[in-house]
């Protein structure tokens, strides 16, 4: 399946993590069954459904430890993003540029 993803498919991904985790992504749509392939689901949970990712603009903190650590490791989104809790890589990255 291809498109935007469904509040259903929201919630379908959404109950099945919380309640067996993640474990292969390859093998989870078809456990969880979804339409979908597991990098599609990876994504959709590591950027917008996780329950502890952080919304909303980033502060001043949050922008100085960016700047400080682009210096420092030049485009490893995923290392900044470990350091800023509730921030995804990709949201750092969309940030940066």
């Amino acid at each position: 399946r291809r498109g935007a993803w469904t509040t259903q498919e929201d919630q379908i991904l959404t109950a099945y993590v919380l309640q067996h985790g993640h474990g292969n992504w390859r093998a989870l749509p078809k456990q969880a069954g979804l339409l979908r392939c597991g990098k599609s689901c990876r994504l959709r949970w590591i950027n917008y459904l996780r329950p502890d990712i952080k919304r909303g603009n980033f502060s001043r903190e949050e922008e100085d430890t960016i700047i400080e650590l682009h210096e420092k490791l030049g485009n490893k989104w995923s290392a900044i993003a470990a350091i800023l809790p509730g921030r995804t890589d990709n949201e750092i990255k969309n940030y940066w540029h």
